[in-house]
């Protein structure tokens, strides 16, 4: 025995491919349905971390990848629409925090509904493989922030 495991099925390349084309295909789905609202995809995402509630400037910035001067003109254009407000940390005053209003719940909701190639891809799938699908995904990028089993 040489004690070497044998290669994977299915090599991290093509894994890799098919993450890609599948995260391809999403965002241009979202980024579509997002303009639909008026929306840019950087204004979408926003909304759509902020679905699972209050973030700080800083934990958005850190959220999206990029940086916090750019968190606050997507906040601006947001909060000029009223789709989202700024307000006090109730732990430290000098942090604001971005809060969803309920038009941006709303738009945000619209924007997921309208992705309509994501939703007709999903919806072929047996119940078996949704379950087998949520869970892998759920543990392929698991944080100790965002362990396995949250959703969001």
């Amino acid at each position: 025995m040489s004690g070497t495991s044998p290669p994977p099925a299915v090599s991290n390349a093509a894994l890799m491919d098919a993450i890609w084309d599948s995260l391809a295909g999403f965002y241009g789905d979202f980024t579509s349905a997002a303009a639909g609202e008026g929306l840019t995809s950087s204004q979408a995402k926003t909304l759509t971390v902020l679905r699972r509630g209050p973030a700080s400037m800083r934990s958005l910035a850190t959220t999206l990848h990029c940086d916090a001067s750019n968190v606050t003109g997507i906040i601006d254009r947001l909060e000029a629409r009223s789709l989202v407000r700024r307000e006090p940390s109730p732990t430290d005053r000098r942090v604001k925090n971005v809060v969803l209003t309920e038009d941006g719940m709303r738009t945000v909701e619209t924007v997921r509904t309208g992705m309509l190639a994501t939703h007709t891809a999903l919806d072929g799938l047996p119940d078996a493989d949704r379950v087998a699908l949520h869970d892998l995904l759920q543990r392929l990028f698991a944080t100790p922030e965002r362990g396995p089993g949250t959703s969001g």
